[in-house]
């Protein structure tokens, strides 16, 4: 395996899209389409895929009223920017999930944050503290 493509549903894939391009400091951009968005790295690396609810066949995208968006996943980002990430994702949102804090298996910073759909993100830092 070379990559993983992570897809989440969400309600509205352009603020969604820009929510991530946010956190993350890519350039301004908007998504392919009205029901389907790629935000990528510099290298085109696809860091996550963002698909509108109901807009494809996949039946775990069929509708988020099936269950909670997020239940048992948790979107996991490794960052070289983890300082500069910090400060965006609270310009995004009114408070943190969890606070910068050191994570004693990793040994590197972490915080946590929910998206605009209420799923559980999780930004780490590249290299240790």
């Amino acid at each position: 395996m070379r990559r993983t493509w992570t897809i989440i549903g969400v309600a509205d894939v352009a603020r969604s899209f820009d929510w991530y391009r946010s956190l993350f400091g890519r350039p301004r951009a908007g998504p392919a389409h009205s029901y389907f968005g790629q935000i990528q790295d510099d290298d085109g690396t696809v860091l996550l895929c963002l698909y509108r609810w109901g807009s494809h066949d996949h039946p775990t995208l069929a509708s988020p009223g099936r269950s909670q968006p997020g239940n048992g996943l948790l979107l996991f980002f490794r960052v070289d920017d983890f300082d500069e990430t910090l400060a965006r994702a609270r310009a995004l949102v009114s408070r943190l999930e969890e606070e910068p804090n050191i994570n004693p298996n990793t040994g590197t910073m972490e915080f946590a944050l929910r998206d605009p759909d209420g799923y559980y993100v999780m930004v780490s830092a590249l290299a240790a503290a």
